[in-house]
């Protein structure tokens, strides 16, 4: 399989701090990969990088085969690449209509689109017109999801989307992530939740103290207990 992403020795430095110090892996297209590591690892950082919103110190971060290190975020964003921050980024005092779409790019919303969106988020098409500050953090989370995928794309940073959710609203997450991955939309993810991470990922990448310390197959570190122990000090099943 073909990689779609890769991160070849970059570094970043966020005012004194040098928080990347030599990140190298791959994202393959078509599946999704895991961006796990303890609290402090740097894997915000490695998608806030990725994404332009701090530039890179040194390293290559090609993309589809171009170098993207030294872009600017929107120039990063018209080539297909989406980004849900930890903090959802949307417009609370905007509905979820106008959230949608602000997020189209390319013009009218699509309603095919809107309609396969809403099988997995039924809320947002319940709460159309309420503005979005008065959704549930589950909602929240939802919407910040559907805006960042309501067109296409190539490919989709997430940040540790379940944080906080109950249990029924990751059900609803882990479905539409399946749905996404039978389209052509590659995903690079963060999460704490390693069984919402072990259903999903295909590939993981480990960080710890800003470097990437293993990558691989996400059955072959969710099969090895004394891996988990060793690279995250837990084990996944601990954290079901």
């Amino acid at each position: 399989m073909s990689n779609l992403l890769a991160l070849a020795g970059v570094n970043t430095h966020i005012g004194h701090y040098h928080i990347l110090q030599g990140v190298d892996f791959v994202v393959p297209h078509g599946g999704l990969t895991v961006l796990l590591g303890r609290n402090g690892a740097g894997k915000t950082t490695c998608l806030r990088t990725i994404m332009g919103l701090w530039q890179a110190s040194a390293g290559r971060i090609e993309f589809d085969g171009t170098d993207i290190a030294r872009r600017s975020t929107p120039a990063v964003a018209q080539l297909g690449i989406g980004y849900v921050p930890e903090s959802m980024g949307i417009f609370t005092g905007l509905t979820v209509s106008e959230n949608l779409t602000l997020a189209a790019r390319d013009g009218p919303l699509d309603e095919r689109r809107l309609d396969w969106m809403f099988r997995f988020f039924p809320a947002l098409k319940k709460f159309w017109h309420l503005p979005a500050g008065h959704l549930s953090g589950g909602q929240k989370q939802m919407l910040a999801i559907a805006r960042a995928i309501i067109e296409p794309k190539k490919l989709l940073l997430v940040d540790e989307p379940t944080k906080g959710l109950a249990p029924a609203i990751i059900a609803h997450m882990v479905d539409a992530f399946r749905e996404l991955k039978r389209t052509d939309t590659t995903i690079l993810l963060v999460e704490q939740n390693f069984h919402f991470a072990r259903t999903l990922g295909d590939t993981v990448a480990v960080m710890d103290s800003g470097r990437i310390v293993h990558s691989g197959s996400m059955n072959d570190l969710a099969d090895d207990e004394a891996q988990q122990q060793k690279l995250l000090g837990l084990s996944l099943d601990a954290h079901q």
